[in-house]
């Protein structure tokens, strides 16, 4: 188990390979920036980036993690959807999985704009938890899964360099509480059940300055 929790890393969620392979149908970029266009843009931006803190910056994210994350909003074949969030429920219930990979796709090949810590001391706190973790409470460091610089590495770990922190905190306190739960083995619940809400908090601001 401790091998596992080494593998993964703070607000992110890993994704299997395995389940993404499954006859995953070929891109359409211009489709899925048509769909953008028409729905996504109003809360996460025609690029992308996103100008409420609410809602996280899709630009520059692994085009296998966002489609994975919209499937994941979707009831499926009469079953419950593994992420339970209203509104992307909403979102998501038109839409084919050819047209949550044209979304990925689409928000893959956006630019990042970047974001910047607002207060460096609880980034400085965040910084050592990210680069090291918090061995005491066998917490792993969140580059070891993210990158150093939150890059992510497709398809496993997703980009997390310059979200809101605002975000970032959400879904860390959703997986610590159980209320998000689609991360496989109980991973980033475990994970992140282990931490403080001023040890979340110390993550998320670090991880909104990284570029």
């Amino acid at each position: 188990m401790k091998s596992t929790l080494a593998m993964v890393a703070l607000a992110g969620l890993t994704v299997s390979s395995v389940a993404l392979a499954e006859n995953a149908p070929k891109a359409d970029v211009a489709k899925g920036q048509q769909i953008v266009t028409q729905v996504c843009a109003a809360c996460h931006g025609a690029d992308g980036n996103s100008m409420i803190s609410a809602n996280p910056v899709l630009a520059g994210q692994h085009a296998e993690y966002i489609t994975k994350q919209l499937k994941n909003f979707k009831s499926w074949d009469g079953k419950p959807a593994e992420r339970n969030n209203p509104v992307m429920a909403g979102m998501a219930a038109p839409l084919s999985k050819e047209d949550m990979v044209n979304l990925g796709a689409y928000f893959s090949q956006q630019k990042p704009k970047g974001g910047s810590a607002k207060n460096r001391e609880l980034a400085l706190e965040g910084q050592k938890i990210y680069r090291a973790g918090i061995a005491g409470k066998k917490v792993p460091a969140c580059a070891a899964c993210h990158g150093p610089a939150g890059a992510g590495i497709p398809v496993q770990y997703p980009r997390l360099a310059g979200q809101y922190a605002d975000y970032t905190l959400t879904q860390l306190k959703s997986f610590a509480a159980g209320q998000r739960a689609n991360d496989p083995q109980s991973m980033m619940r475990d994970i992140a059940g282990r931490m403080s809400e001023q040890e979340m908090k110390a993550v998320a601001e670090y991880i909104s300055g990284l570029h």
